[in-house]
């Protein structure tokens, strides 16, 4: 910066800080798969032994007539001690024909198979689980409760792999990870089995090293006894993300939750922006709401729990705040272009180049974690940041090419046109997220899906993440309706 006065170089550097902050969720990427190779080494397996609990499986359903039959079939097969499971599922006063669906297979298997009406229904999935929990937890047998969702399929192996890490009473509730498993997969169901592995099979195994889990999946979480008592024997219901909360309180009383990643269970998962949005959207507010309800454990060690570590509140944070990042670091940049193109050019290239060795290396170590899904979906894989973010890498690491093409096109750069072409790109992360929200207006017309499916590709799944993110803050702003709204499934898992 030789040359520059004191207030100038003052200015300079805070702007590069602001760079720096916008770079944290590529910064807490790389810091996610560098650390994930140490879960070799650092996991719960030592502690764990084969344990058969008697299980009592809670199953909320609303109107499920299509998946509900399967998904009973499918438990009951498990391998599992006979006797000592025993499922129950909670009617949300469904007015579809789950209730007789249920009520035939509890005569088919007497004792395993238990339907629990709700007259009234509607208040949304922890008062229908908080329903069920009354009931079997007044029952001495119960000695663990797995929680589950109507439409997943379990591997005939997942219960009792779930179940081992329960022989550590420290232990207080095991979660599974979520495969989308739709036989008909289309675009968006291959990117949502990617980010699976990026946010479960990667960044859970992280989260098992650090010792604090995040959230244990909906569909799947095997809570003991113990835990769920310690709780008060209650799912939390002043939130929209009641599965983080009760993890979160879990660990707060000294238990610790564990990721299982080779316990899997299959899901359907929306195949449509806008209903992949609504779901989304519930999970983002709740995460807004617990970011307020837990302000006082953010970065603040503990020795009971981890959930106030830094790595811990970083992983958070970069999630929560990544719109934010993203518009911090493009405000920056454009601020430095004004002012100091040469440096402003100097760090667009530092950043983007990081950002490309980070990409490469995070997603070709994920497209091996489930092999099945590095095979189906490898072209989301390839083009998760969006060809967008793809061509901006390129042009960090090969400039002269870009250059020698606009030249060869008869668009040599110039200083003004060279000024043009750098907002843009400066600008690339808030444009894509507009991209996003047209993507999403436009689905519904003639020949939407396509083009929003186009739109989703050029712009990137990460795009999309932040788009729903922005929304949650639009909707906790207004204070908007937060009613829990169900996620259409109509049977298509692969069992």
């Amino acid at each position: 910066m030789t040359g520059l006065t004191w207030l100038e170089t003052t200015i300079v550097i805070i702007l590069l800080v602001c760079v720096f902050v916008g770079t944290l969720p590529v910064i807490n990427t790389a810091l996610q798969f560098l650390t994930l190779p140490l879960h070799a080494f650092r996991n719960h397996y030592a502690k764990a032994a084969p344990y058969h609990p008697n299980v009592a499986v809670l199953i909320p359903a609303w109107n499920e007539g299509l998946v509900i039959g399967p998904a009973i079939e499918r438990l009951l097969q498990l391998e599992y001690p006979d006797g000592r499971l025993r499922v129950f599922v909670v009617d949300d006063a469904s007015t579809d024909d789950t209730p007789e669906i249920v009520t035939a297979m509890a005569a088919t298997y007497p004792g395993r198979v238990v339907h629990l009406r709700r007259d009234k229904g509607g208040e949304g999935k922890a008062h229908t689980l908080n329903h069920g929990l009354d009931v079997v937890l007044a029952d001495a047998w119960t000695e663990a409760v797995l929680i589950m969702d109507a439409d997943v399929i379990f591997a005939r192996d997942s219960l009792r792999k779930l179940s081992r890490h329960l022989a550590d009473d420290k232990v207080g509730a095991v979660t599974a990870y979520i495969a989308e498993g739709s036989r008909d997969r289309n675009y968006l169901t291959r990117f949502i089995a990617i980010e699976y592995v990026i946010g479960q099979l990667s960044a859970r195994r992280v989260q098992n090293v650090g010792g604090a889990i995040a959230c244990l999946a909906g569909g799947a979480q095997l809570h003991s006894r113990a835990n769920l008592e310690a709780i008060g024997g209650r799912i939390p219901t002043g939130t929209l993300a009641e599965d983080t909360m009760t993890t979160f309180e879990g660990q707060l009383k000294g238990r610790r939750m564990v990721f299982e990643p080779h316990a899997v269970v299959l899901a359907e998962e929306p195949r449509t922006v806008d209903s992949l949005w609504k779901q989304r959207l519930r999970w983002a507010r709740g995460n807004v709401q617990l970011t307020s309800i837990y302000r006082k454990l953010w970065f603040r060690p503990s020795r009971l729990h981890n959930l106030g570590s830094f790595s811990f509140g970083l992983a958070w944070f970069t999630i929560l705040l990544l719109p934010a990042f993203m518009l911090l670091a493009a405000t920056a940049l454009l601020v430095l272009l004004v002012l100091h193109s040469d440096i402003a050019e100097f760090v667009f290239r530092f950043m983007w180049v990081a950002a490309a060795c980070i990409y490469i290396f995070s997603m070709l170590y994920a497209a091996q974690l489930d092999p099945r899904i590095g095979r189906q979906s490898w072209r989301e894989v390839i083009m998760f940041p969006g060809l967008g973010a793809l061509i901006l890498m390129a042009i960090a690491l090969f400039p002269w090419l870009f250059e020698d093409g606009l030249t060869q096109l008869g668009f040599a750069l110039t200083d003004e046109n060279r000024f043009v072409w750098a907002v843009i790109f400066y600008l690339w992360g808030p444009i894509s997220m507009l991209g996003i929200w047209l993507a999403r207006a436009v689905e519904p017309l003639p020949g939407g899906r396509f083009f929003a499916g186009l739109l989703l590709y050029v712009c990137g799944y990460g795009s999309l993440l932040c788009a729903i993110t922005v929304d949650s803050y639009i909707k906790e702003w207004r204070r908007a309706d937060a009613s829990w709204i169900k996620t259409e499934k109509i049977g298509r898992v692969d069992s």
